[in-house]
């Protein structure tokens, strides 16, 4: 008894031995290996290219050229100032990030609200306003094209009313209203689905305290739903500026910047700019502009997060 005893004591000692500590090198080399190929596509596609853009823009260099690249200091930031095309590409993208900020966050707070109810068949209708999300951005900019004509289906509709459409995508006043438009309906979707999980973690019981205090549809919407949807109120913010700010695909396909500019955006001018003209210097230059906007607006957007979680 004896003997077995002592066996069964050295072949636990041994399987505690064989199982290595927490934080010990073994560990550590693993997580390190599973961490290597995001790791690697970290730094080959997005710091390194980073890197070659702040390089690039305080040289003349192009994209196909017999010629080293040269150093020409800030020369290619002194050409934005006097490039007249630059601000009206800025003022563009600042303009259509104001609008559809608000105007896509409220229309899809709205559906959410719509369909943040227990009744049969509210998931035919979630699945339909989701539809256009999953649908390519090439797809919906071309069917919006067609409908933008000007004897396009909205036009047609108008035409019922007695209202003479005009001519969306050709007209520079009506251009970039047009793009505002198809881009908030095309997203709207996507940030119902972010609004409707919001909705669907406030505690009915506060909604029930509320009615008996006899509050009304605004005032539980304004003193349980809207404090409520904090958190999500702050990411849907987060991710509508991204995608504002990197407007490209709808005004690419649909108006490729015209007419007179009027559709151009930082993005579209960096792109034309490296690949279609080929100074790469030069469009490394706005892509650094186009990052220093941003890296604002994300420092303004975080301090008044911040300040009201504070609060």
């Amino acid at each position: 008894m004896t003997t077995i005893t002592v066996a069964e004591d050295a072949s636990a000692v041994t399987t505690r031995k064989s199982v290595p500590p927490k934080g010990s090198r073994s560990s550590t080399t693993t997580a390190l290996l599973m961490l290597l190929p995001a790791a690697v596509l970290l730094i080959t596609f997005l710091l390194v290219p980073i890197g070659l853009t702040f390089g690039l823009a305080f040289t003349n260099a192009r994209l196909i050229s017999p010629r080293p690249a040269e150093f020409v200091g800030v020369d290619n930031f002194v050409r934005l100032f006097d490039d007249e095309t630059f601000w009206k590409s800025l003022r563009n993208t600042i303009i259509f990030a104001a609008v559809i900020v608000p105007v896509q966050s409220a229309c899809a707070l709205g559906l959410a609200l719509l369909v943040n109810v227990k009744m049969r068949g509210v998931n035919f209708f979630r699945t339909v306003y989701f539809l256009p999300v999953v649908t390519s951005m090439v797809v919906v900019s071309m069917l919006w094209l067609f409908m933008y004509q000007k004897n396009g289906l909205i036009n047609q509709v108008l035409l019922k009313f007695g209202i003479a459409g005009p001519d969306w995508l050709g007209d520079p006043k009506t251009a970039l209203i047009a793009i505002i438009l198809m881009s908030a309906w095309q997203a709207m979707g996507f940030h119902m689905v972010i609004w409707l999980s919001g909705l669907q973690t406030i505690p009915g019981d506060l909604y029930e305290a509320a009615e008996l205090d006899g509050a009304g549809t605004w005032q539980k919407f304004r003193y349980v739903t809207w404090p409520g949807l904090r958190q999500t109120r702050t990411f849907i913010l987060i991710t509508i500026t991204i995608s504002a700010f990197a407007l490209f695909t709808q005004v690419n396909i649909m108006t490729q910047g015209g007419p007179l500019d009027s559709t151009s955006t930082l993005v579209l001018m960096a792109v034309r700019t490296g690949f279609q003209q080929q100074q790469t210097g030069y469009a490394s230059a706005i892509s650094l502009a186009f990052f220093v906007l941003v890296l604002a607006v994300t420092l303004v957007q975080r301090y008044y997060t911040r300040d009201k979680d504070v609060a």
